[in-house]
């Protein structure tokens, strides 16, 4: 069952690809605010590192979606600890300290990325990463459990988000990754569940599209958040 939001939702990050993307198909009713580290076009500036900042913009908040992060891979461990060690840390007790409803935490199916390709990932498989890009989204997992589990006020949704491109991956993409394709519509379908869904206290969800070829099982997504994608790799179109 869904609950609307009762005020404004802050999304980190949005000047990001995927932040970008989402935000025209995000549900109408809902009062966005997009923050990223430098301001423009709607956005306001946030530096997720600067915990007094974090608790500024979260201030009254109903949801907090957190986007930012450097995205990359085969980042180096003094790329990754600004945004997605220490900025992830700020959100996540900022969120808590404001009492924000609903904290959706972008994680990554690189969390489990250490696993054979030929097996689906479940949501509820412990992190294996296979980069240090992942164990920082393992650390942001775990620090949603921590705030799930020691906050009156606040739940969270941690997403473990697989392949996102704006368009279809033809068939030069590898298989492993079309099997975790992420669409745009998706995306913001996946961001409206895990906000809106009722009942949650923590959850960790699979963020792939409803694609022929699964790399991650979407039934216990489906079920707990109330999501429904639409698009396949695979389709004709």
């Amino acid at each position: 069952m869904a609950t609307k939001t009762s005020g404004r939702v802050v999304i980190t990050g949005a000047a990001g690809r995927i932040g970008r993307a989402i935000a025209p198909l995000l549900p109408p009713d809902w009062d966005v605010q997009g923050t990223d580290l430098t301001a423009g076009d709607g956005i306001s500036a946030l530096d997720v590192s600067d915990a007094g900042a974090c608790r500024v913009a979260f201030a009254g908040v109903d949801a907090v979606v957190h986007l930012a992060a450097m995205p990359d891979p085969a980042a180096a461990w003094e790329q990754l600890l600004p945004v997605n060690v220490i900025g992830a840390y700020h959100v996540a007790q900022a969120a808590a300290e404001c009492g924000v409803r609903r904290l959706v935490l972008a994680s990554s199916l690189h969390v489990i990325s250490a696993r054979p390709d030929t097996t689906q990932s479940r949501a509820n498989d412990p992190p294996r990463p296979g980069n240090l890009y992942g164990a920082t989204k393992a650390w942001a997992e775990a620090l949603g459990a921590w705030i799930a589990g020691t906050s009156a006020s606040t739940s969270v949704v941690a997403l473990r988000i697989g392949y996102f491109a704006e368009a279809r991956p033809g068939a030069a993409v590898p298989d492993r990754e079309r099997s975790a394709w992420l669409s745009p519509r998706d995306a913001a379908e996946l961001v409206r569940a895990a906000v809106e869904a009722d009942c949650v206290k923590f959850a960790v969800a699979n963020g792939i599209s409803a694609n022929r070829y699964l790399a991650a099982d979407l039934e216990e997504t489906m079920q707990q958040l109330g999501y429904r994608p639409a698009d396949d790799a695979w389709a004709s179109r």
